[in-house]
């Protein structure tokens, strides 16, 4: 498969609720400020560009038979300030070596510094030794971009943020509860309690809970191998309320199914509204709606599969506005932090 990356004139709908900092801007002539993407999510790339007034960078990637990933950039890019917008997502592997080789071209291109924008850091799991005779996954993908040339790297939720410091370049941490946040608070639910599915998650579910002033639960699970999760206990008062269950990773939902049984097993919860956080939703995501009458809001970190794309209980919130303040930030050398003071 091959995907030209051309110019776009799509229009973004500007929101009249929507937060100044994350209106489009007007376009720009700057040939020293370029974003290019890969074929992860090019939708996404496309917004970020309208909402910053620039035109996609244009650039070659295709495959050889035996699945060799072949790339060219096919614009002048010698003094540019360049910015690779690619989620690591399902197919992780291909899409990773393809942001890699993006990064190489452009390095050998002359580019004067190369971002590396990934809304969705894959093999982020595996960030220890939790094991005999196991890799660290995430350390090796860090060292790995920055070998391939990168020289800052700008990532949406890590799954841990101590993962920043796997990296030797500096790297901008976003977050984009704001996003949900505001989102959430125009819903007005009544009675709620913010979840996080693990210990891990209670930092991201505390700032729901600072925001809006909802209560805060804790599920205490154990993973029994790879995909396979068993919830022990819940851990604060569900009774009768309206639970926001916040996980910045679906990949079969059996998290989020026993999660479910486990609280409506001990009849302490009467509704459920599921929000995931950062995005992927595995081959096997579509069980929890199999399961629950209730739906799903979720950022656009990564494009929803085919089957994703015809539930209706799945609600996408664009973080487009989010990615490109950021990058506009880096660009100009201004504070990345204000975006969520």
């Amino acid at each position: 498969m091959a995907t030209l990356a051309t110019t776009t004139e799509k229009k973004t709908h500007v929101n009249a609720d929507e937060k100044p900092e994350r209106k489009p801007q007007r376009a720009r002539v700057d040939d020293k400020f370029k974003i290019f993407c890969g074929t992860a999510n090019e939708p996404l790339c496309d917004e970020v560009c309208a909402f910053l007034g620039l035109t996609r960078g244009q650039a070659l990637v295709t495959r050889f038979r035996d699945g060799e990933a072949y790339v060219q950039i096919q614009e002048n890019v010698r003094g540019a300030d360049v910015f690779v917008l690619q989620p690591t997502c399902h197919p992780v592997d291909q899409h990773l070596m393809e942001l890699l080789l993006m990064i190489d071209a452009l390095k050998r291109a002359s580019a004067r510094r190369i971002t590396a924008v990934i809304p969705y850091f894959g093999y982020a799991r595996q960030d220890r030794k939790d094991k005999p005779r196991v890799p660290i996954s995430s350390k090796l993908v860090a060292d790995l971009l920055t070998t391939a040339g990168a020289d800052r790297a700008l990532i949406v939720d890590l799954h841990a943020p101590q993962l920043q410091g796997f990296f030797n370049i500096p790297v901008d941490h976003l977050f984009a509860s704001p996003v949900l946040v505001d989102y959430f608070k125009r819903l007005e639910l009544a009675d709620l309690t913010v979840v996080s599915p693990d210990a891990g998650g209670v930092e991201r579910a505390r700032f729901f809970r600072e925001e809006d002033g909802s209560a805060l639960a804790i599920v205490d699970k154990r993973r029994v191998e790879a995909n396979v999760a068993e919830v022990m206990h819940v851990i604060g008062d569900v009774s009768g309320r309206t639970c926001l269950v916040i996980d910045d990773l679906i990949d079969t939902a059996g998290t989020l199914v026993e999660d479910r049984h486990r609280a409506h097993g001990k009849r302490r919860q009467c509704g459920v509204c599921l929000l995931l956080a950062s995005g992927a939703f595995g081959p096997g995501g579509g069980k929890y709606f199999e399961v629950t009458n209730h739906g799903s809001d979720c950022d656009q970190y990564i494009p929803l599969s085919e089957a994703a794309k015809k539930e209706p209980k799945i609600r996408v919130l664009s973080i487009a506005g989010l990615i490109g303040r950021a990058i506009q930030s880096i660009h100009e050398e201004t504070s990345v932090s204000k975006l969520f003071l």
